[in-house]
């Protein structure tokens, strides 16, 4: 997630969020937090994520990880943010067990698509067998 977003559910300033991260730097490894580069902000803007690069105004954003989100709440120490925490961990859960489920069902896909192709071949050897 976006620093600018999340200052938003937590009604900060993106500025005053990023202060906090930079002042609790250590807490947050590049699995957790990491800053984009220009060329991943040009390609948001190119595939209209985002509308502009002024969207961010002017400063290079931060962006969160579930686990850098997860340590927000260490830092925001107020009731908004362990509040918007525990409501953004638990859709990074849904989201998990969603993708999990998908793969499961592609997973299904693939045997049942072996299956009838088995099934496909054994159909032909038997109306070859009935031919002769």
């Amino acid at each position: 997630m976006l620093d600018r977003d999340l200052a938003e559910l937590y009604g900060l300033e993106t500025r005053t969020l990023k202060q906090a991260v930079k002042r609790n730097i250590e807490r947050f490894p590049k699995d957790f937090m990491f800053e984009m580069n220009a060329k991943e902000i040009d390609k948001m803007v190119s595939q209209n994520v985002i509308p502009s690069k002024s969207y961010f105004g002017g400063a290079v954003p931060f962006c969160f990880t579930e686990q850098g989100v997860t340590m927000l709440s260490c830092i925001l120490n107020s009731k908004t943010a362990i509040d918007v925490n525990i409501r953004i961990v638990r859709v990074f859960v849904k989201m998990r067990e969603y993708a999990l489920t998908h793969k499961e069902i592609l997973v299904q896909l693939a045997k049942l698509e072996k299956e009838v192709k088995g099934n496909s071949r054994d159909i032909e050897n038997i109306l070859q067998f009935s031919k002769n």
